[in-house]
């Protein structure tokens, strides 16, 4: 028998576990209970969203953007930041005047903080608001920027929320099944029944549908801002909203030069008139383009040479004249003269002032040595001139240099930028061999012209359309000397003409060089060896067959009185 001791023993061990059972048989219950609630029930725990407490959060394309709007209804006010990310980040600010400056293709609208008085197109208007600041961020009138860039804004009236839809913007809407006052429909923070809600959507209310990329869950907004994933089982498809794209004109170049090749001469105007009675037929040419104008201080006034009687000569050639306006190349004047608006538009004006004048077609802007922090300037001078000049029916067009680490006269340009800004962009391909190269070369070898358009179009991304060829109508005589053991290069640019006489002259029989795609020639003279990349008929084919393998907008020469009859012969071609 067991004693007395051991019975008790027995009876605690017992006890004890008991229990233990007892214990454990809740602990799986209560795994079991959570297991449910979490894994097999519905969420129902509800939260707010990160932008509640504000007064005016704004979304954009379903997402929170971060950003408040000022004020409510007619007198709402959009942030500036929130503008150039999301409609037009090409909206310049400047500090000095507390000025925003907004363009698209045909207007320009100027304003300024606290004011309402502005300007569109350089004309006076009154705006309803005014822009204004506050906590160091500008905030913009709605009503106005609706009107400018075509965009629609909707403000909750319950929540403050503002939804933002651009111009030509689509998106699917649909509408929460049920009876009226019947049952809601989760609006969850995740494509889960265990996730969170964000909202209750009762029957018949209408969502946006921003993404449906999971079959059995829609990622939709209601009009509250209110954004999460919904059952797609729950919506109802309900047709969709689109915001009208803004309709724009079609500008001249769109409209006359579509698929009309531009064979374009620069015409190098120094001191004396050009004589257009002297200049020879000049076969396929269909625009001239006189260098005339020049900004000569740091307030952006223009001075000129034009000449009207030599558009009067060119009109009746059925040729178009786009007067070229220079920036003296005067880095330091360029940046002064571009600094602000009002140094810009005094410049802008006076040009348009002279197309009037002097009956001209087109504007053309060849700034050069330009210090890399100005290349901003150098674009929105762009973007301020090309709805001022479109206005007037003028064509606007750009040289820019072939894509280099050279910052005073290639690193200022943003080619991206303006590409979408002009309507034709010369690209002047020559000079890879310059003046001063410490090595004898081409001024313009045609895989190097090939390699100088490719990286435009496909790292640019501008259509080859707006491009056009820049030739050269030159070349240089380069003359090799040793000293010490060391070749010391130099060189001269010469006419077509002036190669062809020495040819003649010297009886020389120029060679294919086969990598340059030209004709080359080398003699000797008084002890110098003189070389020439020959600029002649073979080669200026050759790059007519070049623009037209990219599809480019047309040729451009430098410069008419270089050139010759062969020149002409052959740049004619562009339009076979």
């Amino acid at each position: 028998m067991l004693d007395r001791r051991q019975r008790q023993r027995q009876r605690r061990t017992k006890k004890r576990g008991g229990l233990f059972r007892r214990l454990l048989g809740l602990v799986i219950i209560a795994a079991a209970a959570y297991w449910i609630v979490f894994y097999v029930l519905p969420n129902r725990q509800h939260i707010d969203p990160d932008w509640k407490g504000m007064e005016h959060p704004i979304f954009v394309k379903g997402e929170f953007t971060g950003f408040d709007a000022n004020g409510t209804g007619e007198s709402l006010l959009l942030p500036l930041p929130l503008l150039q990310k999301y409609v037009d980040s090409s909206i310049r600010y400047e500090e000095e005047s507390k000025s925003a400056i907004l363009s698209t293709e045909s207007e320009l609208l100027y304003m300024q903080e606290n004011s309402t008085s502005a300007s569109l197109n350089n004309q006076p208007i009154q705006l309803r608001l005014a822009p204004e600041e506050k906590d160091g961020v500008t905030y913009l009138p709605a009503d106005t920027l609706e009107d400018l860039y075509g965009f629609e804004v909707e403000e909750d009236s319950d929540t403050g929320a503002v939804l933002l839809m651009t111009a030509g913007e689509t998106v699917p809407l649909g509408k929460v099944k049920g009876e009226e006052g019947g049952r809601t429909k989760a609006l969850r923070s995740e494509a889960s029944i265990h996730a969170p809600i964000i909202a209750d959507m009762p029957p018949g209310a209408v969502v946006r549908i921003w993404k449906a990329d999971n079959p059995d869950w829609l990622y939709v907004q209601l009009s509250s801002g209110y954004t999460g994933y919904a059952k797609a089982g729950d919506i109802l498809s309900d047709g969709q909203k689109t915001v009208e794209d803004k309709t724009s004109t079609p500008s001249r170049a769109e409209r006359n030069w579509k698929g009309k090749p531009v064979n374009l001469f620069w015409e190098a105007v120094y001191e004396r008139k050009p004589d257009p009675a002297k200049f020879g037929e000049l076969p396929g040419v269909n625009v001239v383009s006189p260098t005339w104008f020049e900004i000569v201080d740091v307030q952006g006034n223009v001075r000129s040479k034009a000449d009207k009687a030599y558009v009067q000569w060119a009109h009746k050639q059925d040729m178009e004249v786009w007067a070229l306006l220079s920036n003296s190349f005067d880095a330091d004047l360029t940046t002064e003269a571009l600094a602000s608006y009002e140094k810009r538009m005094n410049t802008i004006v006076q040009m348009l002032e002279f197309a009037d004048l002097y009956d001209l077609d087109g504007i053309n802007i060849d700034f050069e040595n330009v210090y890399t922090k100005d290349g901003e300037n150098v674009t929105q001078f762009m973007r301020e001139l090309k709805p001022m000049a479109q206005a007037k029916n003028l064509i606007v067009s750009i040289d820019v240099t072939p894509k280099s680490k050279s910052e005073m006269w290639s690193l200022f340009l943003d080619r991206r930028a303006l590409g979408t800004v002009v309507d034709f962009m010369m690209v002047m391909a020559y000079d890879e061999h310059w003046a001063s190269s410490p090595k004898s070369g081409s001024v313009s070898s045609l895989p190097w012209v090939e390699n100088s358009i490719s990286r435009i179009i496909e790292e640019d991304e501008v259509p080859a359309e707006k491009l056009i060829l820049g030739v050269p109508l030159y070349t240089r005589i380069w003359s090799e000397t040793t000293e010490k053991g060391k070749t010391k290069v130099s060189s001269k640019a010469v006419s077509m003409n002036a190669v062809q006489e020495i040819l003649t002259e010297k009886k020389l029989t120029p060679k294919l060089d086969k990598d340059a795609g030209q004709n080359y020639v080398e003699y000797k003279e008084d002890g110098i060896l003189r070389k020439i990349w020959i600029e002649d008929k073979l080669s200026l084919q050759g790059r007519v067959k070049l623009a037209k393998s990219f599809g480019l907008g047309g040729v451009a020469s430098w410069t008419r009185s270089l050139g010759n009859q062969e020149a002409w012969e052959a740049l004619q071609t562009i339009h076979q």
